[in-house]
């Protein structure tokens, strides 16, 4: 299974540097590692100890940031390494203040023991996903503490499958589990591993903060006036041939339009299926400059924005619902906004959590999300339902905090 695990990873390497003479993100992928050793030498003294942190994208390190940042707070001479495995994570966050950024190295053991070697870490921290074979054993065998945060496990992995050994002993080099839910806890202990604490989610003191000193948007201000507000947040096509029927039924609002991919085709083609009054925020540099009356619906065409515009928002709609996923619910729901979103969320705790509420709607067709909107226009609890949820699980990051900083280790 080792040399399966090798062929694989090398298989997928070779097929990134082939998507990557046509597609952008595959061609950063590779570019970004190039000479990799050579950038991470020129920043890092291998005599000094660092703190590891490993991100798979961007929504992995805004779900593990709480507790990079709280650690940073209270130890503020600590040295930070952040990698991520994804150029959606890298390229938005490499000026990252907090810490010195860098593109995971493809994991063999040669590239494992000579980035180990190079950050000397004291402790190395990965959020949610990735169990990376060659660097976990060298973490291991360097008795480095390894934790997994924010953690969740489900029955169908090759972990729990009866061919799942060789996976199941990458899971033996971590040093503590903290996980969401207690079916983590439960598949984790059935494998034979006990160092495990149900501890919830970092997300929810990431969001909970955040709502609670918003960055002000005048731009955004200016444009909304005093119309209530949807704001699609991480849309993708499919979920925007649903939106387009509502600016037309509900005159009075106005939508805002965060897509997930913002590349020129993709802006086009919102524009042409909500023809009238949409506008791009780029088209506008000042506050004096940004329409309001005339214009229903604006599409964000940069990154970085959506976790402030929630604050405008009366309800949300979250996108990747058609896809492989549901994007970030709690952003918005840390806000007070009832949430939308399309039929897939199975693999998303807080989705089903949030619907059993009543402060979120799955819908699969235009009429359907026509009568989610409706409802919650008319429903006057579903928001603060969606507030009180995200504060009552906010704490996460301070139990963390508290293990991974005991100097006797449970």
């Amino acid at each position: 299974m080792k040399l399966l695990y090798i062929i694989g990873i090398w298989t997928y390497t070779l097929l990134i540097r082939i998507f990557s003479l046509f597609n952008p993100k595959a061609k950063l992928f590779i570019t970004g590692r190039k000479n990799i050793f050579s950038i991470i030498a020129q920043k890092i003294n291998p005599a000094e100890k660092h703190v590891w942190f490993h991100f798979a994208s961007l929504g992995e390190f805004e779900q593990g940031r709480p507790v990079l940042e709280k650690l940073k707070t209270l130890y503020p001479a600590k040295k930070i390494v952040v990698t991520f495995f994804s150029p959606s994570g890298y390229e938005i966050r490499k000026n990252y203040a907090l810490a010195d950024v860098f593109y995971l190295p493809i994991d063999t053991p040669a590239n494992a023991k000579r980035f180990i070697a190079n950050i000397n870490p004291e402790m190395a921290i990965f959020t949610k996903y990735e169990f990376w074979h060659f660097y976990f054993k060298e973490l291991k065998d360097q008795g480095v503490p390894l934790y997994v945060i924010s953690g969740i496990f489900r029955e169908s992995q090759a972990f729990f499958k009866w061919y799942g050994g060789f996976y199941r002993n990458i899971l033996k080099s971590v040093t503590y589990f903290f996980v969401q839910n207690e079916e983590s806890k439960r598949l984790l202990n059935s494998i034979g591993l006990k160092n495990v604490i149900i501890n919830g989610d970092t997300r929810f003191d990431r969001v909970y903060e955040n709502a609670q000193s918003p960055k002000q948007l005048s731009l955004i201000e200016n444009f909304i006036g005093s119309s209530p507000i949807l704001v699609c947040g991480s849309t993708w096509p499919e979920d925007e041939k649903i939106l387009s029927t509502l600016p037309e039924k509900y005159p009075d609002w106005k939508f805002i339009i965060a897509p997930h991919e913002i590349h020129e085709s993709h802006i086009e083609s919102i524009e042409k299926q909500f023809p009238v009054g949409s506008v791009r925020f780029s088209v506008f540099s000042s506050a004096d400059q940004m329409p309001n009356a005339e214009h229903q619906t604006l599409i964000i065409d940069n990154i970085g924005m959506l976790s402030s515009l929630y604050q405008y928002g009366k309800v949300a709609y979250i996108g990747g619902g058609f896809g492989t996923g549901i994007h970030n619910t709690l952003e918005a729901a840390a806000f007070g906004i009832p949430v939308i979103f399309g039929p897939k969320y199975d693999k998303f705790q807080e989705a089903k959590d949030l619907i059993a509420i009543g402060a979120a709607k799955s819908i699969s067709s235009p009429e359907e999300v026509i009568n989610a909107f409706n409802g919650f226009i008319e429903n006057k609890t579903a928001a603060e339902e969606a507030r009180k949820y995200v504060a009552d699980k906010k704490g996460a990051t301070d139990q963390i905090i508290s293990m991974i900083t005991k100097s006797d280790q449970p």
